[in-house]
């Protein structure tokens, strides 16, 4: 069973980015899944940039497949679902560390498969089996982190703000999204998948003010195959969640996943088409990904964080436009940094 890795040439490039010696001595395996490269490598390049700021070593997972995906693999075929999510973990085994994923799906995939080959023997000996034709085993070495993770446990929060060089002071909107909290006693956050505050404080540090809205942990209806096979449907949930956002008075979303992304990205031009109330305003609120915001606040560019689009594209991300959330962001020079001067005098 041959590995594949579905990358673009454009984001082969992107591996120059993470070659740097590491202060906090933490280095991960990335795990890339399949949305990210195919459909929002500025995930990617913003999560890149951010780690060399950070001096976090990434190390590359040739070969590496899908996940595969929790909502359609494992509901099809439980052994093929574990099995390659057992494979990829292997190949970080081989490079001694842990894994690093951007995406909630893939995250909860590899979590969960890392878990089952621990805690059932027979689930265990049965997937190690199939591994062995390839050469590979699982020996239980690898944990499986999500970004989040690695900025609120392995990083933490004291850290993150020393870092924090403009204060963004904009009111955000997370979307926590589902896989990143079920089921909550495997995941490391604490607390209940109900009740979370993890990513919150992770947008607080920048600067931001974490806004309370109705529906805040309902799923943005993209995942489980909804989006593919019922699009109107998962788009109801989407409008429902603009609709509270807007009402929130955000300036923007804040996600952690690339399918999350993608639905209110994508999904807001969608919404703007197919479901608009009578006299409904159509949507425009800006989307970020967590590494793109935090990179903000620690003054890297936005550019080397997948955030400027030139004007001549079109059908590629981000679809909607995130002039207005730019606008809104103030200029490094014209703020006192974290040690009160200004301009590095």
């Amino acid at each position: 069973m041959k590995g594949f890795h579905i990358r673009c040439e454009g984001n082969r490039k992107l591996a120059d980015i993470t070659e740097s010696k590491t202060d906090l001595g933490l280095k991960y395996s990335f795990f890339l899944g399949c949305v990210i490269p195919n459909r929002y490598p500025l995930i990617e390049q913003s999560t890149r940039t951010l780690m060399k700021e950070m001096k976090i070593k990434l190390l590359e997972m040739e070969g590496a497949s899908c996940c595969p995906a929790p909502g359609v693999f494992r509901s099809v075929d439980p052994l093929v679902w574990l099995t390659l999510g057992a494979r990829n973990i292997n190949i970080a085994q081989q490079q001694n560390t842990d894994i690093m994923t951007m995406c909630n799906g893939c995250y909860g995939t590899l979590l969960e498969v890392n878990h089952k080959m621990k805690h059932d023997p027979e689930i265990n000996s049965e997937v190690n089996k199939v591994l062995a034709e390839t050469g590979r085993n699982f020996d239980g070495s690898v944990k499986i982190k999500h970004l989040m993770e690695v900025l609120y446990m392995d990083i933490g929060i004291p850290k993150l703000k020393t870092m924090v060089k403009n204060k963004l002071g904009l009111k955000v909107a997370v979307h926590y999204g589902c896989h990143i909290l079920k089921p909550s006693f495997i995941r490391p956050f604490g607390g209940t998948s109900t009740d979370p505050t993890f990513f919150d404080e992770i947008v607080e540090a920048t600067g931001c003010e974490s806004v309370d809205y109705r529906d805040k942990l309902l799923c943005c209806g993209a995942g489980g195959g909804v989006r593919t096979g019922l699009k109107e449907t998962s788009l109801r949930f989407t409008h429902q969640k603009l609709k509270e956002v807007r009402k929130s008075g955000a300036d923007l979303i804040v996600v952690c996943c690339p399918f999350c992304h993608l639905q209110y990205d994508l999904g807001q031009v969608e919404v703007n088409k197919m479901l608009l109330d009578e006299g409904e305003e159509p949507f425009n609120i800006p989307i970020l990904y967590i590494a793109q915001l935090v990179g903000l606040a620690f003054g890297l560019e936005p550019k080397d964080l997948g955030m400027v689009k030139s004007k001549d594209l079109k059908g590629v991300t981000p679809f909607i436009s995130l002039d207005s959330l730019m606008d809104k962001i103030p200029k490094i020079q014209e703020k006192e940094s974290v040690g009160g001067k200004k301009d590095g005098k």
